[in-house]
């Protein structure tokens, strides 16, 4: 952080360090500009946000809404389940396997909690 200059770097944006000391949101233990990483990741925030809107979402409709493979999805919605963000549930359709996923508790207090995270860098940088 560039605390001696009275600036901070944000995602390659310059704001001012004391707006940044005001955002609240992250984990307790992280610092003011560290974001859930589990959430933050590009294809794990694309998970996490279409079972927020959808709420359960199979796996095709998932691979499909995000443009992802099926090992990516995969394997992003395996280190989710394994925070508990999300659950998995498999069932079969005649003889035909059905994966679908929906958001937990955990997962949709995470994703409130990263929002609001988010929504505080953009209003500190906004007012610097």
């Amino acid at each position: 952080m560039g605390a001696s200059h009275g600036t901070a770097r944000v995602d390659g944006v310059t704001v001012d360090s004391a707006a940044i000391e005001a955002v609240e949101g992250g984990h307790p233990e992280a610092g003011a500009l560290e974001l859930d990483r589990m959430i933050h990741q590009r294809m794990r925030l694309g998970i996490v946000s279409a079972l927020a809107v959808n709420g359960t979402m199979t796996f095709t409709d998932l691979r499909d809404v995000l443009g992802a493979t099926d090992g990516n999805l995969s394997a992003h919605a395996r280190r989710l389940e394994d925070s508990l963000y999300i659950e998995c549930i498999k069932s079969f359709e005649g003889r035909t396997p059905r994966t679908e996923y929906q958001l937990t508790d955990k997962g949709r207090g995470a994703l409130q909690d990263y929002l609001d995270h988010m929504e505080a860098i953009i209003q500190a940088t906004r007012n610097s």
